[in-house]
């Protein structure tokens, strides 16, 4: 097991427990909201969680949605895990959304609404080029090396072909690569 990195802590709300982790070795340590709402279907909403934290250089705190609350009502974080520079010393908020179409959710002054995943990072040292070396992926962008196979489109092999066929005619890049299924 790694040691732990030590993150000063602010407890800007002190009726509310400090960040913590459910399980030992957990990745997420639970951040909770200082206030109590409803979440109306479609509505996000920044909330606080009362605390604001220091992090040693080179280092990053990341706040992921909790996969309960996803999965049981469908609220999530908008941006996605939410990043927390090592420079920033305001108090943590997390920008909630619900996505359920027609249920609200009610939220609780102290529920568990995010997790902190503390992470090493890297700083890029951006070098311009002229070209870029080629690989096995290339310029295939979002949707390029396929996904859901369901529902949606159904075209036959056939079809999608004429259809790839046309759009490099036309030049436009964005259709995506023909499918298999397995």
């Amino acid at each position: 097991m790694t040691s732990a990195v030590e993150v000063l802590l602010l407890q800007l709300d002190p009726g509310l427990e400090p960040p913590s982790y459910a399980h030992v070795g957990d990745a997420g340590a639970d951040l909770r909201s200082t206030e109590s709402f409803q979440l109306q279907p479609g509505e996000r909403r920044l909330v606080g969680t009362g605390v604001a934290i220091a992090l040693p250089a080179g280092y990053a705190a990341f706040v992921h949605p909790r996969s309960g609350l996803a999965a049981r009502h469908g609220v999530s974080i908008v941006n996605a895990p939410g990043t927390v520079d090592a420079g920033y010393r305001g108090e943590i908020k997390v920008c909630l959304i619900n996505t359920d179409r027609s249920h609200p959710v009610g939220i609780a002054r102290g529920d568990r609404i995010a997790q902190l995943v503390i992470q090493p990072v890297s700083m890029a040292a951006f070098v311009p080029v002229t070209e870029l070396p080629s690989s096995a992926r290339g310029s295939g962008g979002y949707g390029s090396t396929g996904g859901i196979l369901g529902g949606g489109n159904q075209q036959g092999p056939n079809q999608q072909e004429a259809t790839q066929r046309e759009a490099t005619q036309r030049g436009d890049e964005s259709m995506s690569v023909p499918r298999e299924r397995a």
